[in-house]
């Protein structure tokens, strides 16, 4: 069932367009970044039977998430604490999905479902691959990161027009924590292997 909630229209004054971005082939984004998405509970507006929302988190490329229903297509990202994120990377497919491809996507953040603001709007142009987004607060993209506990990313158009939508795979990152600075230390590990298990869950 649809939150009624969720299709609301956000507007905010800082709002901007971005360039269409790069698609890439893989998804390399660093040692210093962590994939987050899996603190989260993920929902959709709507999904068609077969394609729900858990295609997007089952690591393939070869399955998707499809709507089944009306425009925007919603896919929210709802953490338990407030949340530093840095980038979102979303694996989508002009060459197999044609209609069904976002064009247009805009990138929601708050601190509940009722207070989302329009961080942003991304553009895109027969993506195959991997779109990498940066969530700076300023218009020159030039890094940083927001802090929230809802992440919401909405289709606003598709690809000639479609009305349903498919997206193929999402990951939120957020900067890893250094260890050694949590401890009062100013030197922490420069090894991705030692911080692999710097800390104990």
């Amino acid at each position: 069932m649809e939150h009624p909630l969720r299709v609301t229209p956000y507007t905010a004054t800082d709002t901007y367009h971005i360039p269409t971005p790069t698609a890439m082939a893989t998804l390399n984004p660093g040692p210093e970044l962590r994939e987050i998405g899996e603190l989260a509970v993920w929902s959709v507006s709507s999904a068609k039977p077969g394609n729900g929302v858990n295609l997007l988190r089952d690591g393939r490329e070869d399955t998707y998430w499809q709507s089944d229903g009306s425009q925007p297509h919603l896919v929210s990202i709802q953490f338990q604490e407030t949340m530093e994120i840095s980038y979102i990377a979303i694996y989508m497919d002009w060459k197999l999905d044609e209609s069904y491809t976002p064009n247009q996507i805009s990138v929601r953040y708050g601190d509940s479902f009722t207070d989302l603001k329009e961080l942003k709007v991304v553009q895109m142009h027969e993506p195959t691959g991997w779109i990498f987004v940066g969530l700076p607060l300023d218009k020159e993209d030039r890094g940083g990161s927001i802090r929230a506990y809802v992440l919401q990313l909405a289709v606003v158009s598709n690809h000639q027009n479609g009305r349903d939508t498919h997206i193929r795979q999402v990951k939120v990152y957020g900067p890893r924590q250094d260890p050694m600075k949590i401890l009062g230390r100013e030197t922490g590990f420069t090894s991705l292997k030692f911080n692999e298990y710097a800390l104990c869950r």
